[in-house]
């Protein structure tokens, strides 16, 4: 698995996201999206794709992220899936490359009896149950994300998601930034810092 240091640290680095329509995937990939070019100042573009069922279908988000120009907006190697559907995991978990990170919602995917080595597993829709909205699952594993791999810093990621998230959600919506990003921190033994 990479360590967190070398994504954050990466010229070019590519996320893919990945769930069911309706789990906010594509807004979870705008954010970070946003929170990489807007208040970080790296280039970032996105693509993605969902079925034509407006929920439960088939959702991901593509994000590239580089410090120079981004030729091709598409997901080629990615160096982190987020997963959080087991049609998902089905579908992207065994063609990952070595060493990407791999996070899965522990709620919805089950990995097997032989997890592959390096998986994450964030409780990211008990996690948002917790805090009385399951709808900020997605958030909560965008907080997940900053905290395992470093690859946006937290601090951005809730200025994104505080410019992003419909009016009056803000606090909800932040609460679920950190409780994922402190999920992830404790996980990895490395604290809140």
């Amino acid at each position: 698995m990479l360590a967190t240091a070398e994504l954050t640290r990466r010229e070019r680095a590519e996320v893919r996201l990945g769930g069911f329509g309706g789990q906010g995937i594509i807004l979870a990939g705008s954010i970070l999206g946003r929170a990489l070019t807007v208040h970080a100042g790296r280039n970032a573009v996105m693509a993605e794709s969902y079925g034509p069922e407006s929920r439960g279908g088939a959702c991901v988000a593509e994000i590239v992220i580089a410090d120079g120009e981004i030729a091709y907006p598409r997901v080629v190697s990615p160096d982190v899936l987020v997963l959080m559907s087991q049609q998902a995991y089905d579908k992207y978990a065994p063609g990952r490359p070595a060493g990407a990170v791999l996070i899965v919602d522990a709620d919805l995917v089950d990995p097997g009896d032989e997890p592959p080595p390096g998986l994450l597993r964030a409780p990211a829709t008990r996690l948002a149950e917790e805090l009385g909205k399951r709808i900020v699952a997605n958030i909560v594993m965008l907080g997940f994300l900053a905290g395992a791999t470093r690859i946006v810093d937290v601090a951005v990621l809730r200025e994104a998601v505080s410019a992003s998230v419909p009016r009056g959600s803000e606090k909800l919506n932040l609460a679920a930034v950190d409780l994922g990003y402190q999920h992830a921190r404790a996980l990895l033994g490395e604290g809140a810092s």
